[in-house]
């Protein structure tokens, strides 16, 4: 049999790369539609498909009885995203979670458990294993058998994964978190901020599905920023955007109404600033004119603070995350009202449709982002 050359077993590959996008990008698709997509003729098309299903990466769908009443119907194939799998870690500052993904993206196990902020850094790391590993044994796959895992972290992540600072969990700066997972997991590990996978989790199947420059606000015990631009989360120059230390709820005085509201009626929560919003929002609901007015104070503030960052940046969507999301139009609207006020743009305000599956959804994008770039890569 004659050997084949590099270049003609190069070029087999980028059509099988070709087809095997085109399968990808869609439900379910015929082999003529698949050969148009991928340029190819129908014989060549045809070839490669009986490769993809043996394989394992493409199944054909059995035509259904009115199909067949009508004749001979074209057959049928989808990608299976069975063929691989993919998991994405939250990390919070009360809770880890894990998800784990086929590479269409279906959530096939979620496992959660809480973590304070305060445990040390070998503990949090061991927790994060043991998830993983819990949330593979409900998909019924081993760690093993991941291609990726994303996580998201709070704090200022490098570009080899390491927390160069942390002000919410002890025990965090200076860890070598992608190098640290990695050894415990032994798969690739991707490693990167939760506000930026927030964002990006919300332009994948949230809020911003469809829009290119995206602003996400994570509302709560602390305040944070995450930034999409042209479609892509932004790091900035030292992986620092969106890093908004000066706003941190404790020492923050737009929580001074909602606070000093909250330590009239229950004194415990004063130190506790998230609680205290939460605590207020929750009374306005119920009909309290008073505690309607701290909100409303604690949201103008908020919106006042965003001008700020709105007007630089033009997003065409802001997007409200976190605790204090669940507010709704409470929120929202004195944002959008004090945007409107000062913005030549004012972008929509909308709250987030992932709510605190955000990271976790993110850091699975993340994941799969590796996955398909290696799924689809010539050299395979």
């Amino acid at each position: 049999m004659p050997r084949e050359s590099g270049d003609a077993s190069f070029l087999r590959r980028l059509n099988q790369v070709a087809v095997l996008r085109g399968l990808h990008g869609t439900e379910t698709a015929t082999l003529a539609e698949l050969a148009r997509t991928a340029r190819l003729s129908r014989a060549t098309t045809e070839t490669i498909m009986e490769t993809l299903l043996r394989e394992g990466q493409a199944e054909e769908f059995a035509p259904s009885a009115t199909e067949r009443l009508r004749g001979r119907p074209a057959r049928r194939f989808a990608f299976r995203g069975a063929v691989g799998h993919v998991a994405g870690v939250g990390i919070g500052g009360a809770r880890l979670t894990a998800m784990v993904a086929d590479l269409r993206g279906r959530i096939v196990a979620r496992e959660q458990v809480s973590a304070p902020p305060d445990l040390p850094s070998a503990g949090r790391l061991d927790a994060i294993a043991a998830l993983v590993a819990r949330a593979c044994a409900g998909a019924g796959i081993a760690v093993a058998d991941l291609t990726a895992v994303g996580v998201g972290t709070t704090g200022v992540i490098d570009g080899a994964g390491r927390v160069v600072k942390s002000v919410v969990l002890a025990d965090w700066t200076g860890v070598p978190l992608q190098a640290e997972l990695a050894r415990r997991l032994a798969v690739p590990v991707l490693v990167e901020n939760d506000m930026r996978l927030a964002v990006l989790a919300e332009h994948w199947r949230g809020a911003a599905r469809d829009r290119a420059d995206v602003m996400y606000l994570h509302t709560g015990s602390r305040i944070g920023l995450g930034l999409l631009l042209g479609g892509t989360p932004h790091r900035g120059s030292h992986a620092a955007a969106g890093e908004l230390g000066g706003l941190s709820s404790s020492g923050w005085p737009g929580f001074q109404d909602v606070v000093a509201y909250a330590r009239s009626v229950d004194p415990e929560v004063s130190r506790a600033p998230g609680r205290a919003a939460l605590l207020a929002l929750g009374r306005a609901r119920a009909g309290d004119e008073e505690a309607g007015r701290a909100v409303d104070s604690f949201a103008r503030a908020l919106g006042r603070v965003l001008v700020g960052l709105v007007t630089p940046l033009d997003p065409e969507l802001l997007v409200i995350g976190g605790s204090l999301a669940q507010a709704g139009e409470q929120v929202t609207r004195p944002i959008r009202d004090c945007l409107a006020e000062a913005c030549l743009y004012p972008p929509d305000v909308v709250v987030s449709e992932l709510g605190p599956d955000a990271v976790g959804l993110g850091a699975v994008r993340h994941a799969l982002n590796e996955a398909e770039r290696l799924l689809f890569a010539p050299s395979n």
